[in-house]
Parts: C-alpha cells; sequence; structure tokens
C-alpha cells in the first residue's frame, strides 16, 4: 500500500475516532470560534482607534485655547508689573485695564470651550466597557480552546509517554478546580504538561 494511501486510512480513522469520541464537535466549536475570534478582535482594534482618535483631535482643539490664554495672561501680567513699578503712563494703564477687562470677559468663553473638549476625551472613553466585555468573551474562548486541545493531545498520547508523564495532569484542564488535585489548573502546568508532552 503507498504512503497516500496510508495517510489516507491514518486520516480517516482519526476523523472517526475523534467522531465517536464527540471530539469532532468540539473541533467544529474551534474552528467557528477562531474567526469570531478575530472578529472581536478587530472591532475592540476598530473602537480603540476611534477612542483615539477622539481624544488626539480633542487635544488639538483644547491645547491652543489653552495656549491664548496663558499667553494673553503673560502679557497682561508684565504690563501690571510696569504699571505697579511706575513705569507705564495715565493712557497706557487705561488701556491695560481695558486689555484686562477684555481678557477677563473671554475666559469663560475659553475654558468652556476647553471643558467641551474635556467632556469629549471623557466621552470618548466609553469604549473600555465594550471592549472589556468582548475581550474577556475571546479570553473565554481561548481557555476553552486550549482546554479542549490539551484533551484531544492526551487522549491521542501514546500508552508509553503517558506512564512518563505526570499523571496528576492527565485529567487535563477544568471549568472548576476547586477542591481538585488531579487537573491542570494553572498557566505553568498546561506548560509543564506540554512540556512533557513534547511540544
Amino acid at each position: 500500500m503507498g504512503m497516500y494511501a496510508q495517510i489516507g486510512q491514518m486520516t480517516r480513522k482519526l476523523h472517526d475516532t475523534l467522531r465517536e469520541l464527540g471530539y469532532d464537535k468540539s473541533l467544529e466549536r474551534v474552528a467557528d470560534a477562531i474567526p469570531d475570534a478575530k472578529d472581536r478582535l478587530g472591532y475592540i482594534a476598530t473602537l480603540t482607534a476611534n477612542a483615539a482618535e477622539r481624544v488626539l483631535n480633542a487635544t488639538d482643539i483644547a491645547k491652543p485655547i489653552q495656549d491664548d490664554l496663558q499667553a494673553r495672561a503673560d502679557q497682561l501680567n508684565q504690563r501690571w508689573e510696569l504699571l505697579y513699578a511706575n513705569k507705564l503712563s495715565t493712557e497706557e494703564f487705561k488701556t491695560l485695564a481695558q486689555d484686562t477687562r477684555a481678557y477677563l470677559a473671554l475666559v469663560p468663553k475659553q475654558t468652556d470651550a476647553t471643558s467641551n473638549q474635556l467632556l469629549e476625551i471623557v466621552m470618548a472613553q466609553d469604549f473600555q466597557d465594550l471592549t472589556g466585555q468582548v475581550i474577556k468573551k475571546v479570553m473565554e474562548m481561548v481557555k476553552t480552546l486550549e482546554s479542549e486541545l490539551l484533551t484531544v493531545l492526551i487522549e491521542y498520547l501514546p500508552a508509553e509517554r503517558k506512564l512518563e508523564l505526570n499523571t496528576e495532569l492527565l485529567n487535563g484542564p477544568v471549568v472548576n478546580p476547586d477542591g481538585r488535585t488531579d487537573v491542570v489548573t494553572n498557566q505553568q502546568q498546561v506548560d509543564d504538561l506540554l512540556d512533557s508532552l513534547g511540544f
């Protein structure tokens, strides 16, 4: 029998065995979950990029307003220092008083504009709740995928290799490991199990 035919028969046996053991459904769920996870991660990337753009736009709008407020205040302060040093004429003092009054009238408008941009920055963070939920679902899918793949690996491990393994880890990961010592319960144990399997 040719190698091609042998590989075909092995593939058929593996497929039939997986179906008999119910792993075909697990693998089908895994195959369905991966594109879904990619879509979810793409959604997170889109929301994050949109939020970053909103924050940068709001900052670009608010920064010049703040810079203008500071520059005008500095200029007025320097002129008031000249007044207190008796270096301004009466006409210059009158102009300074008018400019100060105009500045004080402008401040509320500019601080209101800045406040609006700060609010926009806060509102841009609304993606956090949505992405947190999506990330949680993707992480659950990844944990399930890892669990099912480990279960398949252990199931098809040659008998002589099973004897070499830490038998406490042979039951694979479980959803609720509380009170059990015969299961994989953390990432280090998963790493140890994969190492012992030769992966």
